[in-house]
C-alpha cells in the first residue's frame, strides 16, 4: 500500500466567544495513492476543514500534513503555494472560474502561474475525456453548470497533480448532471492514475468511492 497523503495528529479549532468549535480534533488519516476516497459526515462535522488542511489552504493549530512525502506546513508560504500548484488539484462547488478567460485559458492558468510549459496535446486529451473539447474558446458565462464543473476538473488535472481534492463538487448540479460529472471525474482519475479525495454528503456519490471516511465532531469515527 502506497500512501500519497497523511494527516498526523491534526488539530484545527475555532473560537466564538467562550465556545470552542473543534473542527478537526486530533485526526490521523492516511490516503492511499490511486484510490478514490470519500469523506462523509453531517454539516459542520469538520470534513471541509479537513480537506482545506490537507490542501494547505488553512493552517492547523498543530499536527502535520504530508503530501507525497513533504510536510507542507514546514514550507515557507511562497514555497507552499508553488507546491500546491504542482502537486494538488482543487475542485470546488462554485467552480472558481475566471469569467474573463475562456475555457482553455482557465484550464492552463495554474501551469502558467508556475512558469511551466503547457502540453497542449495532454490538455486537449483531458478536455476530450470530459466532453468539452468543443468549448475551448467559450467563456464561462456561456456554459451550463455541468460544463463549468468539467472545466474546473480539467484545470485540477492539468498539472498532473499528486492528488485531487474536491469539496462538494456536484453540490450545485441537478441529480442527472451530478451523476454524469461524477462518472466523468471518476473515469478521468482512473485513466490518469490520479488520487481523488472528495468531501460529500451525498450517499450515492460516496458509494462510488474505493474508501469511505466518516467524520463526526472533528474526528474520524470510521474508515471502510
Amino acid at each position: 500500500m502506497s500512501i500519497i497523503a497523511e494527516a498526523r495528529d491534526l488539530v484545527k479549532y475555532y473560537y466564538n466567544g467562550d465556545n470552542v468549535i473543534k473542527a478537526v480534533d486530533h485526526i490521523d488519516l492516511e490516503i492511499e495513492r490511486g484510490k478514490f476516497t470519500a469523506v462523509v459526515g453531517r454539516s459542520s462535522s469538520g470534513k471541509s476543514t479537513l480537506l482545506h488542511l490537507l490542501g494547505g489552504l488553512e493552517h492547523p493549530d498543530s499536527g502535520q500534513v504530508l503530501i507525497d512525502g513533504r510536510d507542507i506546513f514546514k514550507l515557507r508560504p511562497n514555497e507552499r503555494a508553488s507546491f500546491r500548484r504542482k502537486k494538488i488539484g482543487f475542485v470546488f462547488q462554485d467552480y472558481n472560474l475566471i469569467p474573463s478567460l475562456n475555457v482553455w485559458e482557465n484550464v492552463v492558468l495554474p501551469i502558467g502561474l508556475d512558469g511551466q510549459k503547457v502540453n497542449s496535446r495532454e490538455i486537449d486529451e483531458i478536455l476530450a475525456h470530459l466532453g468539452i473539447a468543443d468549448k475551448k474558446e467559450a467563456l464561462p458565462t456561456t456554459l451550463s453548470g455541468g460544463q463549468k464543473q468539467r472545466v474546473a476538473i480539467a484545470r485540477a488535472m492539468a498539472c498532473s497533480p499528486a492528488i485531487i481534492l474536491a469539496d462538494e463538487p456536484t453540490g450545485n448540479l441537478d441529480s442527472k448532471t451530478e451523476l454524469e460529472v461524477m462518472n466523468l471525474l471518476k473515469n478521468c482519475v482512473k485513466e490518469y492514475n490520479q488520487t481523488l479525495v472528495m468531501v460529500t454528503h451525498n450517499e450515492t456519490i460516496s458509494q462510488m468511492a474505493d474508501v469511505i471516511v466518516m467524520i463526526e465532531d472533528g474526528r474520524v469515527v470510521r474508515k471502510s
